[in-house]
């Protein structure tokens, strides 16, 4: 059952823990720690290129095994494990990724991330400005203008009107 002041009963007696946290050296440098922790902070459980078919009611992935020299292997999964399998990895209400806090909030985040590039010696970030229209920013993206015929893939779209959304007609009353 969903209850969430018996939740929050069950949290409370742990803001008040002065909680010790064990932290050391990682084994091969910051640089591998974030290499690591780089790889889950903004994607999503699985990236479109990674899907290789829909056969039917079974879904087909790449997938890296990393005890077998991270080779990349084929998986086929019925759709329903597939599809419990992503779920997994979606957030809850309430809780919210890694990427909106610390340096990367939205407080102050040019100047942190000024401040992260300096420290680690890196070219400062030049300023881009993004497509003012959609469809410039969808042609940056996709590489395919939406401006062209998507048929012959030349001349120019041109909206010439647009049609209307049929209206419900009111039901007639059975006399």
């Amino acid at each position: 059952m969903h209850e969430p002041a018996a939740f929050r009963r069950h949290l409370a007696p742990t803001r008040d823990t002065d909680w010790v946290v064990y932290a050391k050296r990682p084994f091969a440098g910051p640089a591998q720690v974030l290499d690591y922790v780089g790889r889950y902070t903004h994607r999503v459980a699985i990236s479109n290129n990674r899907l290789v078919s829909i056969d039917g009611d079974r879904v087909c992935f790449r997938w890296k095994d990393y005890r077998d020299g991270s080779r990349q292997k084929i998986m086929s999964l019925p759709g329903d494990e597939f599809i419990r399998r992503f779920l997994i990895h979606v957030l809850p209400d309430g809780f919210r990724r890694i990427r909106y806090f610390g340096f990367l909030s939205n407080s102050h985040r040019a100047r942190k991330l000024a401040l992260c590039r300096e420290l680690l010696r890196m070219a400062p970030a030049a300023a881009s400005k993004p497509p003012v229209d959609y469809r410039d920013r969808y042609e940056a993206l996709a590489g395919a203008s939406p401006h062209h015929c998507p048929h012959c893939l030349t001349g120019t779209m041109v909206v010439i009107g647009c049609i209307e959304r049929p209206r419900i007609c009111q039901p007639v009353p059975d006399t």
